[in-house]
């Protein structure tokens, strides 16, 4: 049974219940200081861009953020920022600021709670976000996306691993398949999409990893190895994501 799909403007009672949905992402992804300023931003500011999902008992599991902002402007000539996920949503929230009118959505995350995952949904919240930025008069849907394989191969080049492809043409990543199944084509690498620096005792925190030598540290679910300087007592984490296109 497919869920019931509504944005936080049509249900501004699910506020609390959206945003406080149990997902399953890393503790350090969530410390990346654009993200912690800017990411509760979308819920107060653009409702009409919070999907979410309803199963047949009312649960709430799944929802779908995005962010309207000006690509083809003359300084960002419509070329999609190598700072990525950060960069848009500085991007986003700067335009709606000034009062630039959006020309492009930008998905920002797609959550599925734990007790929900593997039933598909994700594709389901990645449809319902192109319909919701094509209702909305847009003839394009970008994503800084974070392919969810990535992080059983830390060390592996993300221009390498984002171009590989299965026999039927289709990329090897889960998540990148799910796009290009929906009509994305892969534009570019964002080698800087979100950075995430903290004192060595958080990373600790965070990781229950030592963080107790110089280089680079592998943390589980993370898509590059975090470095790590015990001199200078932080350590840094830079993630790659991979910009797709949806054409609407």
């Amino acid at each position: 049974m497919q869920p019931n799909i509504a944005s936080l403007a049509d249900r501004p009672d699910m506020l609390e219940r959206v945003v406080g949905m149990a997902d399953s992402w890393p503790e350090f992804v969530i410390q990346d200081l654009v993200g912690a300023a800017h990411f509760p931003r979308i819920a107060a500011e653009l409702p009409e861009y919070v999907l979410f999902a309803e199963d047949e008992q009312g649960e709430i599991v799944a929802n779908a953020y995005s962010v309207p902002f000006a690509l083809g402007t003359e300084q960002r000539g419509g070329r999609l920022p190598a700072n990525g996920w950060d960069a848009v949503l500085v991007w986003a929230f700067s335009d709606l600021r000034r009062g630039v009118r959006p020309d492009t959505v930008s998905a920002i995350s797609v959550s599925i709670a734990p007790q929900a995952q593997g039933r598909g949904l994700s594709a389901v919240m990645l449809s319902a976000m192109r319909d919701n930025a094509r209702a909305r008069g847009f003839r394009e849907v970008v994503a800084p996306v974070r392919p969810n394989a990535k992080h059983l191969e830390p060390h592996t080049p993300m221009e390498e691993y984002a171009h590989r492809v299965r026999p039927d043409g289709l990329p090897q990543d889960p998540w990148l398949r799910v796009h290009a199944r929906a009509g994305a084509t892969i534009d570019s690498v964002a080698p800087a999409s979100m950075t995430v620096a903290a004192p060595l005792a958080d990373w600790r925190r965070w990781t229950g990893l030592p963080f107790a030598s110089d280089g680079d540290i592998e943390v589980p679910g993370a898509l590059v190895p975090v470095r790590c300087e015990t001199e200078r007592g932080y350590a840094v984490y830079v993630e790659p994501n991979v910009w797709m296109r949806h054409p609407l």
